[in-house]
């Protein structure tokens, strides 16, 4: 049976795998984030593993953990099983965070699509020259005009 290698990506190969520059990957190896591998003359390299690794922290960078959030994270999962309660503690405070600035990018969204509609019925003269743009908002209510 054959033995399996594991293939080693350089830096710049690693940072076209995983979408990141070279000088964040050396970031996030400098705040703890990432560890490369190192050749027996002191090069970098990185494994499939380390590509998975670096698209998870991605997927919680995306939600808006910032990176002190994520140092705490790395660091609880390097403590092992024993901080589980306090990465999802962790993990629920990202969450509350996240769910209030998915609702404002649902609301810019709407405001967004709301205008568009008003411009084209404008375009199409279904919406009357003198019409507000509030107006139209207060007529289709969906409530954010009491908000802003």
């Amino acid at each position: 049976m054959p033995v399996e290698i594991e293939k080693r990506y350089r830096i710049g190969d690693f940072s076209e795998l995983v979408g990141l520059n070279s000088p964040t990957l050396r970031y996030y190896e400098k705040e703890g984030l990432i560890k490369p591998h190192r050749t027996n003359s002191g090069v970098r390299y990185y494994t499939e593993q380390d590509a998975r690794w670096v698209r998870f922290l991605l997927h919680l960078k995306s939600t808006g953990m910032t990176i002190e959030q994520l140092k705490r994270y790395v660091k609880l999962r390097a403590e092992g099983d024993s901080t589980i309660n306090q990465r999802v503690e962790l993990l629920e405070e990202v969450r509350r965070n996240f769910e209030v600035e998915f609702q404002q990018l649902q609301d810019s969204w709407t405001v967004l699509n709301d205008k568009l509609d008003w411009y084209k019925g404008k375009q199409k003269g279904k919406i009357d020259d003198s019409e507000q743009f509030s107006d139209y908002l207060q007529n289709l209510d969906h409530g954010y005009l009491e908000e802003r």
